[in-house]
């Protein structure tokens, strides 16, 4: 089925829920039955494509069918917009579906909407005599902390968990979707009930951060889209998961996409036949994640700042040559590393990571050929912002200069011809990427983002044949615009991670407002550390449940375990070899 389900109803009998599917236009419709006479899942796809007069006839005759037991139902809700999977704590599947949703952005006549509201429903029925364990109410609890509510996105004819440039260079289409199973929140629920993400049936939901907005460049209306993506591995709270796993995933992994589009172009297939020719949008990506090392924090000791200590000292940087052999996979070559944590400290605690990964990417380059290099810039951000002689914009801009250089950015389609009498080359794909973090990888992270990314907006926009210059001043209403995103992008993923608001915003770093500034910051400080000592444990709790790395089980109660290492490393007993870093 080329076209995408959007609108759904839920029947009910004794023995079974019945589900019907619609496209936008309720012309084309499916039915996907669920058996409620076990404890098990048994989902079945009808495959044959039904009229609204057939798929009604098909209902009719179930009713008739079970009329003795009570015929068909139709179930609140009567009607509802997605499925995002199947989950089970200890007796029995519960569906989980989208009740209301809202249309945040809208790419190429692709709308991309936000989870307003979910419900789980139970699915055995009144003949499957199930004892009901007085924990299950308690796992529903703690899965119910995840609130799908808030910062959850999915599309239907979009594949949100992949960028522009991936999308615009694949055969159009919803059945060619392939998502990018890192960003799929709903993985392990989908797969539950489906075996397979890319079921016409199976929701795709990403968590993250997405909005748009809408500026006018000289009389031109222009769109700037943020998409940030979170990754399921290795995903939590701030001082509960740091570094990286033995599998390469490493904390607070965020990918995000600044997409700068002509609002004239409305539709990525008009005209016909150009769906890869299209030279109304831009697209330019980021990354950020937590240092790539064995590293973790004690925070028993109730200090706002707790130590920074080395876990496992890896002389081969075994997991970290994992998360770069990912990186350029999905991104290509080069990477360039903008690390910004601190270098010279009192009592060393960030400059200790900042050392050992200093020699991790040394170590890791020796063995990379002379076009495929991680690019390691360290800098001293917070203390670049604390002098007098130095300008954490200018730098920032200058650094943002080189990494445009570099990797440059997505545009489907040809420059106007102006453009291409200016300069010999266009830049017409993303090759690599720029991977920032600081400690947390939320304050300096986000404003290091910001800046670069309004470098990105001004070849876009340039490339656009929007502006006759590639760069944009950085007090104009564009940019200004543009902090506003990546201020409530950076706010949404500091929440996420770190259990407050952004501390040190581009306020902060340009030195603007201080006195309101600081007590800002002060304010956000307080929420953070109280997030992290008191509510940090049942968030994690909460995530390992919603992605299935903790399955439920009687006899080890989620809220019992001390801690999840082993859920995102190997056991000790049976650890592989480490492996040597060689060329990717």
């Amino acid at each position: 089925m080329a076209e995408a389900l959007q609108r759904f109803t839920l029947w009910e009998t004794r023995t079974r829920y019945y589900i019907v599917g619609s496209n936008v236009t309720e012309d084309v419709f499916r039915i996907l039955k669920i058996d409620r006479t076990s404890k098990e899942l048994e989902v079945t796809d009808d495959p044959h494509l039904y009229t609204e007069k057939e798929v009604m006839s098909v209902m009719k005759m179930v009713d008739l069918g079970n009329k003795s037991t009570g015929g068909l139902a139709k179930t609140e809700p009567l009607t509802f917009f997605g499925i995002l999977g199947f989950v089970r704590f200890l007796e029995g599947y519960y569906l989980m579906i989208v009740t209301k949703r809202r249309a945040v952005a809208l790419l190429g006549g692709h709308y991309v909407y936000h989870i307003d509201e979910t419900k789980l429903i139970y699915i055995p029925g009144p003949m499957v005599k199930i004892e009901r364990k007085p924990d299950e109410s308690r796992y529903i609890q703690v899965f119910q902390n995840v609130d799908l509510s808030k910062n959850f996105y999915f599309s239907y004819t979009y594949d949100i968990t992949r960028t522009l440039q991936h999308n615009l260079t694949r055969t159009p289409g919803r059945v060619s979707f392939d998502p990018q199973e890192m960003f799929v929140w709903n993985f392990n629920p989908l797969v539950a009930g489906f075996g397979s993400i890319s079921s016409p049936w199976a929701l795709p939901a990403i968590h993250g951060f997405v909005d748009q907005a809408k500026i006018s460049v000289y009389g031109r209306n222009i769109f700037v889209t943020l998409i940030a993506r979170r990754s399921r591995h290795y995903a939590g709270v701030r001082f509960l998961k740091r570094g990286v796993s033995d599998q390469g995933y490493v904390a607070n992994d965020v990918e995000t996409e600044q997409i700068v589009s002509d609002a004239t172009t409305t539709s990525f297939y008009v005209p016909r036949g150009r769906y890869r020719n299209k030279p109304g949008y831009t697209s330019f990506v980021q990354h950020r994640g937590s240092i790539p090392l064995f590293w973790s924090q004690d925070t028993t000791s109730m200090a706002p700042k707790p130590p920074i200590e080395l876990t496992v000292i890896d002389p081969y940087f075994s997991a970290a040559a994992l998360h770069f052999d990912e990186m350029f996979k999905r991104y290509g070559a080069p990477i360039i590393v903008l690390n910004l944590v601190k270098s010279k400290e009192k009592t060393p605690r960030e400059s200790i990571l900042l050392n050992e990964f200093t020699a991790c990417v040394t170590y890791l380059n020796k063995n990379l050929p002379a076009d495929k290099k991680i690019i390691y810039i360290a800098w001293d951000m917070a203390r670049a912002s604390k002098s007098e002689d130095q300008n954490v914009v200018e730098t920032l801009e200058e650094i943002a200069k080189n990494v445009l250089s570099t990797t440059g950015f997505f545009h489907s389609g040809p420059e106007p011809y102006m453009n291409v009498v200016r300069r010999e080359m266009q830049v017409l794909y993303i090759n690599g990427v720029v991977r920032t973090n600081c400690v947390d990888c939320i304050d300096r992270t986000n404003a290091a983002q910001f800046v670069i990314g309004k470098s990105a907006l001004g070849q876009q926009l340039y490339a656009l044949g929007v502006i006759d210059s590639p760069q944009v001043p950085l007090d104009c209403d564009a940019v200004n615009l543009l902090n506003v995103l990546y201020h409530d992008h950076g706010d949404t993923i500091a929440l996420q991670y770190g259990g407050s608001h952004l501390v040190n915003t581009m306020e902060t770093y340009r030195k603007i407002n201080a006195a309101s500034t600081h007590s800002r910051e002060m304010i956000e400080s307080i929420k953070r550390y109280y997030s992290n000592s008191f509510t940090d444990a049942e968030k994690q709790d909460a995530i390992n449940l919603f992605l299935g790395t903790y399955l439920a089980q009687p006899n080890a109660r989620l809220w019992d375990l001390k801690t999840d290492y082993h859920l995102h490393n190997e056991d000790p007993r049976f650890k592989t070899a480490k492996r040597r870093w060689s060329s990717i």
